[in-house]
């Protein structure tokens, strides 16, 4: 069995897969590389068919019809056989020394008495064109190189929050329960981080700058044209997170907080854009969406909606508009979220 399995989603990467995937076979034998290519146009099925006849025991290449992000995550999560998962942007890459830390980490804990569920590292903003990189770390939040639980976790603030980048979780908690991400649906790497949260009891924090996190190109998921044109995309996925949120048995107090700070910045960033699209059809949208969350949960309305971000995007008028943009952008540079 291998250690580690990787998914890489790929949909049109020809122009960019290859310094992914070479940064992953720096992993060696403990590692699976699942290229999955979803429906690509160009040579990107090729591309990692070649990676998978040259390293046969390390790469899978799997092609499908086009399903989107989140059901190449699926497939590959399917196909996984190694103790833990992670997924890796085709457009990212890993730092190889920090590679090495985390494949002897994980060794080493497969050893020890306790069962890990999320290995969580740091990762690095690659902004095309930015003189210095933004490091998202974690040493004020959690202990470090220890197994520790939700109830040793300090403080997390809200710009503070696991994303896809910094996480690896164990492969059966994943499948067991219950992960499906929805297809032909951007933004679904939040999904992938929350829903498993209530699963997790035993978590290990590398303070290592492991993920690469690519940000420049303008036809990128994240660039805010592109988050305005797929608005219902992240309503969908932002609806999802209200529903887990909402149903999920949290037992930690200490995690239950995080999940709400987490589902506050979700939902400001989906009222922000909705804002800054000048459409009134969209402000209906956002009205839509904040009365499905308080029909949803009362208490979880009350908490997103009176925390500092909540108010900032709900203020009135034409002028509390450009407010809430102006305040959210105040938000973001002082907590340092993307």
């Amino acid at each position: 069995m291998k250690l580690l399995s990787i998914t890489v989603p790929c949909y049109n990467s020809q122009d960019y897969m290859e310094k992914c995937v070479d940064s992953l076979l720096a992993g060696g034998d403990d590692v699976e590389i699942l290229i999955v290519d979803d429906g690509s146009a160009d040579d990107t099925g090729r591309i990692a068919d070649a990676y998978a006849a040259r390293f046969p025991h390390i790469v899978r290449a799997i092609h499908q019809e086009n399903g989107g992000h989140g059901e190449a995550v699926n497939v590959g999560l399917a196909n996984a056989s190694g103790l833990y998962f992670k997924v890796v942007d085709s457009d990212d890459w890993v730092n190889p020394e920090a590679y090495q830390v985390v494949m002897d980490t994980l060794e080493e804990l497969t050893r020890g008495p306790q069962t890990l569920d999320m290995l969580i590292t740091n990762f690095v903003y690659e902004k095309q064109g930015a003189a210095r990189k933004k490091v998202m770390q974690y040493r004020k939040c959690f202990p470090k190189d220890q197994v520790f639980g939700w109830d040793q976790v300090r403080h997390m603030h809200t710009g503070k929050y696991i994303l896809m980048h910094s996480a690896i979780y164990r492969t059966e908690l994943l499948k067991s329960c219950g992960l499906r991400l929805p297809k032909h649906t951007f933004y679904v790497d939040n999904l992938f981080v929350f829903e498993p949260l209530p699963c997790v009891t035993t978590l290990y924090y590398l303070d290592v700058n492991f993920y690469r996190y690519f940000i420049g190109r303008e036809d990128q998921s994240v660039h805010e044209s592109v988050m305005i044109s797929r608005i219902d995309q992240q309503i969908r996925v932002n609806k999802q997170m209200i529903d887990i949120l909402s149903q999920a048995q949290v037992k930690s107090r200490q995690l239950r907080q995080y999940m709400i700070r987490y589902l506050t910045i979700i939902t400001a960033v989906s009222s922000v854009m909705l804002i800054r699209s000048g459409k009134e059809e969209n402000m209906d949208k956002k009205a839509q969406l904040w009365k499905y969350l308080k029909d949803t949960d009362k208490g979880l309305y009350r908490a997103v909606r009176r925390g500092i971000l909540g108010r900032a995007v709900n203020l009135p008028g034409k002028g509390g508009r450009s407010m809430s943009t102006t305040l959210y952008k105040i938000c973001q540079k002082f907590y340092g979220f993307n």
